[in-house]
């Protein structure tokens, strides 16, 4: 009989730098991290969000490294980089959830807003994963995790830039699971409709959305922060050390529903 050994789904000890990890799902992933045991880095362009997450971070006993962080600027970047080497002595784990969204459909989005969402959603964790190659890995297998979304896969209207970074999202994390392996593992989760401060009025129970969502879901509830970071858990967990270049669906079998 061959012995059975498993990893635990566990970030204890781990260091977390979390690109967007002051709201939504990436402030979510954080407070996963941080409540596994993990250090983490929450990041934003706004220093009283920094603030107000890490504190709360801290409450959870995780050491925390307070930086603002802009993904479209590298001298951000690699200011961030440095203060997370510094604090914890290198990185274990890159979450990449920067939030810029444009409302607008095909016909109606200019090229501003199509840039913009591109230089946020796109071109910032490619600039992240830049900056950040060199120290993950370094001691025993880094992990990335890009957020992506169901609007990658699926037809969402007055999405079209932003589903267009997501379907490019995925395909970059394809390209550099290929190019950084075996050091660095990089994944991706495509989530569905998930309930956050954002989303909050617009899946209100009674909408339109809500009845939508709920109607092709195996769950009947719109997605919470918590369902994508215990994803993000196990993915930069090293039970998942196997996992690599793969974008994992949370959406409570919305996508499926409608194949």
């Amino acid at each position: 009989m061959t012995d059975y050994e498993h990893e635990p789904v566990t970030v204890a000890d781990k260091r977390a730098v979390v690109i967007g990890g002051t709201s939504g799902i990436g402030r979510g992933i954080a407070r996963a991290f941080a409540a596994e045991g993990a250090d983490v880095a929450p990041t934003s362009r706004t220093p009283e969000r920094v603030e107000e997450t890490a504190d709360e971070l801290e409450e959870l006993g995780a050491d925390v490294v307070r930086e603002t962080c802009d993904v479209t600027d590298r001298e951000s970047l690699v200011r961030l980089r440095d203060s997370v080497r510094e604090a914890f002595g290198g990185v274990d784990i890159l979450v990449n959830s920067p939030s810029a969204i444009a409302r607008k459909g095909v016909l109606d989005v200019d090229d501003e807003e199509w840039d913009t969402v591109f230089d946020v959603q796109l071109k910032g964790p490619h600039r992240a994963v830049q900056t950040f190659a060199g120290t993950l890995g370094t001691d025993g297998g880094g992990s990335v995790i890009n957020i992506s979304s169901a609007s990658s896969v699926t037809a969402i209207e007055e999405l079209a830039a932003y589903s267009a970074a997501k379907g490019a999202t995925d395909s970059y994390t394809r390209v550099a699971a290929r190019e950084l392996g075996p050091e660095v593992r990089v994944n991706a989760i495509r989530p569905g409709f998930i309930r956050t401060e954002q989303t909050e009025e617009a899946y209100a129970e009674g909408t339109e959305r809500h009845r939508e969502v709920t109607e092709r879901t195996y769950g009947d509830r719109i997605g919470e922060p918590a369902d994508v970071a215990s994803t993000a858990v196990f993915l930069a967990s090293d039970a998942s050390r196997y996992i690599s270049g793969e974008i994992v669906t949370v959406d409570g079998g919305f996508i499926q529903s409608a194949l």
